[in-house]
């Protein structure tokens, strides 16, 4: 299954160590989307599968209701038991064709690159979508190292496939990212720490309009 670019605009990945007394991931995330958030992707490191399970199967409603795709980090197993619309691997996750092996054509898979190489080996693999950062560092992960504007450029004119940018973007530094040739940026606690999410993503969603 395809994604599109307009799909992958302003993609949302959840972390739920920014939930402030009272609010549950299902809560935020409604927040996000009503502001215009196109794409979620749960991301649950840690988590056991019942409960990535029973989140997955919370946000696959609230997905549907708002159309937008619902990504699972790392697991096609568990994309495919709770029938979101596909799963996002990393280079050191289970690899793209295992995946598609288990999900097969009706699922979408978006993989992880780094440089030119990681997303044409990617994209002949059959990824539908790239995740490519830390454009900005990372709050999420201390063993990334920073991907460049200009790198970033050559990828997204090397590949046939979307590109989102991912890594510590924020409403101050997405800006930066003018001119590289994005489909749309993946944020995390850009969105999820956001005092007002709702009004916080529809602004993200006007600079990248632009760029």
């Amino acid at each position: 299954m395809q994604i599109t670019p307009k799909q992958l605009k302003l993609y949302a990945v959840t972390d739920r160590s920014w939930l402030k007394e009272g609010e549950t991931l299902y809560s935020v995330t409604e927040e996000l989307l009503k502001g215009g958030v196109s794409c979620i992707q749960l991301r649950e490191k840690n988590a056991a599968d019942e409960q990535i399970l029973h989140e997955a199967e919370q946000l696959k409603e609230l997905c549907f209701r708002y159309h937008v795709p619902l990504i699972i980090n790392d697991r096609p197993d568990l994309a495919l038991k709770t029938g979101a619309s596909g799963v996002h691997v990393g280079l050191s996750d289970m690899g793209i064709q295992k995946a598609r092996q288990i999900l097969g054509h009706d699922f979408i898979i978006g993989a992880s690159a780094h440089n030119v190489e990681e997303a044409l080996a990617a994209e002949a693999a059959g990824a539908d979508y790239l995740g490519c950062g830390a454009v900005f560092g990372s709050k999420t992960k201390t063993n990334v190292s920073r991907l460049s504007p200009e790198t970033l450029k050559n990828i997204c004119a090397a590949v046939h496939i979307p590109v989102v940018a991912i890594g510590g973007i924020s409403l101050d530094n997405l800006p930066d990212l003018t001119g590289t040739g994005i489909s749309g940026a993946a944020v995390i606690s850009g969105l999820y720490a956001s005092a007002d999410k709702t009004r916080t993503a529809s602004q993200f969603l006007t600079i990248l309009e632009r760029i």
